[in-house]
């Protein structure tokens, strides 16, 4: 874990130079302490608790009336993507969106040791959408979801080699293309979705974002990288209010 640490503290003092070291470290502990939570409740993501707005109790996950309605507009019929950042609970989005009854196809990197991949997917199926592991074959497997009027969501704060460039915290980075692509490929919406720790560090906040409004070419269609890079700015203010609760030991800058 020292190579990630060093990572970690690296990536934390460029992006808040004005920080001070005291804080900075402050900021890193928080961030191991969410990646050892969020693994922990891996292993129940199916009992973690939703309010239901129709019968409120105490849940694990709230929310308010502005989600409920932007979730609704997402359950119309029609394709639409959504996004979400290893910020919080990053697996929660995806249960949210079954836990409203939406036909989803979920993006995610296996593990490359196969056993630890084929659990995940087990512990994954009962409360998620349809799985689909990145690989050659994934952007047409999400495609077709799309053209079949599902949802489709994913993860876009990773690095990518073969991804456009972008500006992320003021530095130079790649990123996939892919929602962008498949938005342009179908005309279809973008969503964001965050589900960010509460005080207590064991209740959550979920928030759904309207559309995405896109950048679009001299022709009006979608253009791929100035999309890319509103994305990427979406995803950088939600992690500047919660930073304590991002994956920073993850190479995002190469």
């Amino acid at each position: 874990m020292a190579a990630e640490h060093r990572v970690a503290r690296e990536n934390l003092v460029a992006a808040f130079p004005e920080k001070s070291p005291q804080e900075i470290e402050a900021i890193l502990s928080g961030s191991w302490d969410n990646l050892g939570r969020v693994a922990a409740e891996f292993l129940h993501l199916d009992r973690i608790t939703i309010l239901d707005m129709d019968n409120p109790t105490d849940a694990d996950v709230t929310y308010d009336r502005g989600s409920v309605e932007r979730m609704q507009v997402i359950q119309q019929p029609g394709p639409r993507l959504v996004f979400g950042t290893h910020l919080g609970n990053w697996e929660l989005p995806a249960r949210f969106a079954r836990y409203y009854g939406i036909d989803s196809t979920v993006l995610y990197r296996p593990p490359n040791i196969r056993a630890i991949s084929d659990a995940i997917v087990e512990l994954r199926a009962g409360c998620m959408g349809t799985l689909v592991p990145s690989g050659f074959d994934a952007p047409v497997r999400m495609a077709r979801a799309l053209e079949r009027g599902e949802k489709s969501g994913m993860l876009v704060d990773q690095y990518d080699s073969r991804g456009v460039q972008i500006t992320f915290f003021g530095r130079r980075c790649k990123a996939s293309p892919l929602i962008a692509q498949l938005a342009r490929h179908l005309e279809c919406p973008i969503h964001g979705v965050r589900v960010v720790r509460q005080a207590d560090r064991n209740k959550f906040w979920a928030e759904v974002t309207g559309p995405i409004e896109p950048v679009r070419d001299a022709e009006g269609k979608i253009d791929i990288a100035g999309t890319t890079q509103v994305i990427a700015n979406v995803v950088e203010s939600w992690v500047r209010e919660h930073p304590d609760q991002w994956l920073w030991q993850h190479r995002r800058w190469r």
